[in-house]
């Protein structure tokens, strides 16, 4: 992976791959850090794109460079691209909030929780989920208050389970990214095998391959029916029951249902490398 990483990226492949994608019908996201934003600005506004994910081990309001380098101002990116912004990762009220003014459309919460991401271990960074979601859902509340604006909190990093999800929601985040459970499909490009977002730097790696397997058809895993009973199948059933065990009739009642932080059953999102001695679980 840190092999395939090191070649330069090339621009026409972009282009490419994003012209593919919506010549499909799908949605055409592109990912990239502050510092492939400022590289890449030109291409990212003369792509048809219809998401950018602007992440980091951690984003602020603004991104200095180094050695003479261009500095990337995330409140011109954002009203210089006609296309929604999505950044990440931070788990502050006040980093949130700064976000936010700066007119980003949705915002990642998280930082190394991740079930292939060791940056907590590395760089001793990272606030737990729970309180993570909780601070900047209310900062998103405070912002909606003050501006009318919405912006979407997406708890990001170490959800495994339908359960994770629902305490996500519980906690008030909007959606969730997730990784090791969608690598799980049977179609799904990885073969079993799971890298994620983490950094795959030759100088500080901060993420490990695993293995998690192929379980079932991805309709399977989000809808159902599901053959295993730890959680990881039929995603969107787990929400639906939960939700009805809460008396929640949306996400938005869901939001705002009581919770009590207790120790947690696993450790945050290390599940296959504890059971594989791989990484951090060693």
């Amino acid at each position: 992976m840190q092999k395939i990483y090191s070649k330069p990226i090339k621009i026409e492949l972009i282009k490419k791959r994003v012209s593919e994608i919506k010549e499909k019908g799908g949605i055409a996201a592109l990912s990239g850090t502050p510092q492939a934003a400022i590289k890449f600005r030109e291409t990212l506004r003369d792509s048809d794109l219809d998401l950018f994910f602007l992440q980091g081990t951690v984003v602020s309001t603004q991104h200095v460079g180094t050695n003479g380098q261009e500095s990337l101002d995330i409140e011109d990116l954002c009203k210089s691209l006609d296309i929604p912004i999505i950044a990440g990762n931070c788990v502050t009220y006040e980093v949130a909030k700064r976000l936010m003014k700066a007119g980003v459309a949705g915002l990642m919460v998280g930082i190394g929780p991740g079930a292939a991401c060791t940056s907590r271990g590395v760089l001793g960074i990272g606030v737990p989920q729970a309180t993570a979601i909780s601070d900047c859902s209310s900062a998103r509340d405070d912002y909606f208050n003050e501006s009318g604006k919405y912006i979407p909190i997406i708890g990001d990093g170490g959800i495994v389970t339908g359960g994770d999800i629902c305490k996500c929601i519980a906690c008030g985040a909007d959606a969730v990214m997730i990784g090791s459970p969608i690598a799980r499909a049977t179609t799904a490009p990885g073969n079993g095998f799971h890298w994620g977002m983490a950094t795959p730097s030759q100088i500080l790696p901060r993420g490990t391959r695993i293995e998690v397997g192929s379980t079932g058809s991805l309709e399977r895993i989000l809808k159902g029916p599901a053959l295993l009973d730890d959680g990881t199948h039929n995603l969107y059933g787990a929400i639906r029951t939960s939700m009805s065990t809460l008396g929640a009739k949306n996400i938005k009642e869901m939001q705002n249902v009581e919770i009590v932080i207790a120790p947690a059953l696993l450790t945050e999102g290390k599940v296959y490398q504890k059971a594989q001695q791989l990484g951090m679980g060693k």
